[in-house]
């Protein structure tokens, strides 16, 4: 039996194994996100908001956010033309 750790994804509670990355979280999590952070149109951040790398290992507690990869203008709402 491995030892799992609880994370955070999106703000939804999920216990993963102890060895996973952040991406086999989000895979966990949802593989559709899963397979639009492989592509590139989804990325992974931590509760700050930066920019976490896939194959971060995760830790009891870890929050991640998933995001779109690029943000436009119209989406930002702190943007001022």
């Amino acid at each position: 039996m491995s030892e799992t750790v609880r994370v955070y994804i999106n703000a939804r509670p999920i216990d993963v194994d102890a060895a996973a990355t952040a991406l086999e979280a989000v895979e966990v999590w949802d593989e559709t996100e899963a397979v639009a952070v492989r592509s590139g149109e989804r990325m992974i951040t931590d509760s700050r908001g930066i920019v976490t790398a896939n194959s971060t290992p995760v830790h009891n507690g870890a929050i991640f956010r998933i995001v779109r990869a690029r943000q436009i203008a119209g989406d930002d709402t702190d943007f001022n033309p």
